[in-house]
């Protein structure tokens, strides 16, 4: 497999999962926080839209649908 291959089959994959799950969350750890003395950890959380996973689903289609063109 070729490395346009890869990229394909995993935007196809990646399009599947954010589709099925309708959107993907996850949270990232945030800067710390000192107060008083106190450590407080803080997370961000963030959200990939089922929109982001159609699109995926789309472009890694169309890339394996497309055949590579000759010099």
């Amino acid at each position: 497999m070729n490395m346009k291959t890869i990229i394909a089959v995993s935007l196809v994959v990646l399009g599947i999962v954010v589709l099925a799950y309708s959107g993907l969350s996850f949270s990232t750890p945030g800067k710390p926080i000192e107060f008083l003395g106190l450590h407080i950890a803080t997370s961000d959380n963030h959200f990939i839209p089922p929109a982001v996973g159609a699109v995926s689903l789309v472009i890694g289609i169309v890339l394996l649908l497309v055949k590579p063109r000759r010099a």
